[in-house]
């Protein structure tokens, strides 16, 4: 399959209704919140009743050859708002882990358990980072440990910033299994519903995508089910094994998730900035000083010119990387980091100067930038920081093991 850049009748509708739902529902809904920060659990239940958000949902959006799918849909819903947008789409990192690291089984099992169903929407949650291991992923300190007579997984250790955490019916959490092997040595784990020894701290107070749940969650004893080892325990053996001899192993866990879902992270950016860039243009049309409209002068035309060329370069990448991985295509030159390095910079980039088009206006919450300015700084910061994404990009593109 060849990777082209025009859109087939079905992902045009796919993104008309996405954009419907985000401009009808989910646009008219974001100031209240963000400042009430909490969960949106109407508007969830709301994006499940219509099939928006949903095991099925999920099945038909990665079943598209062509992997566009799912950054339009997260484009337009982060267009809507990117906290809200965060609500919906926060389950599909705990998705991508059991997808990445599971088994069918595990899949078809665990999968629709995250989603609920439209009369009680649940949320899945990916729990990774840790208070002493973000970037550095071979830091982790939470353990678990094989009871082979009761064939069960004894979990213990904290996860911080996990989106979803404690409040999800189904948590993924990695931990090592072996820490002498630092990332290697590494595996993830399905937590049910109800598993006795979880729990998450209050909601934390963030900068941004305040409507969408993050809180850190504490494993105290947390026994699971051997079969909640994502892959199996004669895999994860396998794996350990090889590492041990020193032979060349698969990336752990976390790294196999993010590498899934760079693209799609990098377009929820880009829903954000496009709409930054859009009610920066519509002010700067409206906005008259000196006796004519704002976008009359170069300044201001030549920064919307510059906003828009970024976005649209940004997107670019996002599809590639994200038909690169829908069809196997190696990232030889880590192109999934590239286009979320890319496309968070674009993110803040384009929201900071929409503020700045507006003034002094848009420093006030009378007018959408300030909220989008604030969300969208995260995209520098989450699932892997642009510098990590320039350090995998530099070790792709020279073989080298830069520090």
């Amino acid at each position: 399959m060849e990777f082209w850049l025009g859109l087939d009748e079905d992902q045009i509708e796919l993104r008309d209704w996405v954009h419907g739902f985000a401009e009808s529902v989910i646009r008219p809904a974001a100031t209240e919140w963000d400042e009430r920060e909490e969960m949106p659990w109407p508007i969830l239940q709301e994006a499940s009743k219509i099939g928006l958000y949903g095991f099925e949902f999920l099945v038909n959006t990665y079943s598209d050859k062509s992997g566009l799918s799912l950054p339009i849909v997260n484009e337009e819903l982060f267009w809507g708002d990117g906290g809200i947008g965060m609500a919906i789409s926060g389950t599909s990192l705990a998705v991508a882990a059991i997808y990445g690291s599971g088994t069918p089984e595990q899949l078809l099992e665990w999968v629709p358990q995250c989603f609920g169903d439209a009369a009680s929407p649940s949320v899945g949650a990916f729990c990774t980072t840790e208070p002493a291991a973000g970037s550095d992923v071979g830091a982790m300190r939470t353990r678990a440990v094989y009871d082979q007579a009761a064939d069960e997984w004894m979990l213990t250790g904290q996860k911080a910033y996990a989106t979803n955490g404690g409040i999800a019916n189904v948590h993924v959490v990695t931990a090592s299994v072996d820490s002498s092997l630092g990332s290697r040595g590494q595996a993830a784990f399905i937590v049910p519903p109800g598993t006795a020894g979880l729990e998450g701290s209050k909601k934390l107070k963030k900068l941004g995508l305040r409507a969408s749940h993050t809180a850190d969650v504490f494993l105290d004893d947390v026994r699971v089910p051997g079969s909640c080892l994502l892959g199996g325990k004669e895999a994860l053996d396998e794996r350990l094994a090889r590492a041990r001899e020193g032979k060349r192993a698969q990336s752990q866990a976390a790294m196999r998730t993010f590498e899934l879902s760079r693209p799609a992270v990098g377009a929820q950016a880009l829903g954000i900035a496009r709409a930054a860039y859009e009610y920066a243009l519509d002010y700067a049309k409206d906005r008259v000083a000196f006796g004519r409209p704002i976008i009359e002068n170069q300044a201001i035309a030549f920064a919307l010119a510059d906003m828009r060329t970024e976005i649209d370069a940004a997107r670019l990448l996002v599809w590639r990387a994200a038909w690169m991985g829908a069809n196997q295509q190696p990232f030889t030159a880590a192109e999934g980091s590239m286009s979320k390095l890319k496309a968070g910079e674009v993110g803040v980039a384009v929201t900071e100067k929409a503020v700045q088009i507006l003034g002094g206006a848009g420093y006030v919450r009378d007018h959408p930038v300030e909220r989008m300015y604030r969300d969208a700084k995260i995209y520098t910061i989450f699932e892997g920081t642009s510098e990590i994404q320039r350090l995998v990009i530099s070790r792709a593109i020279s073989g080298v093991q830069i520090r």
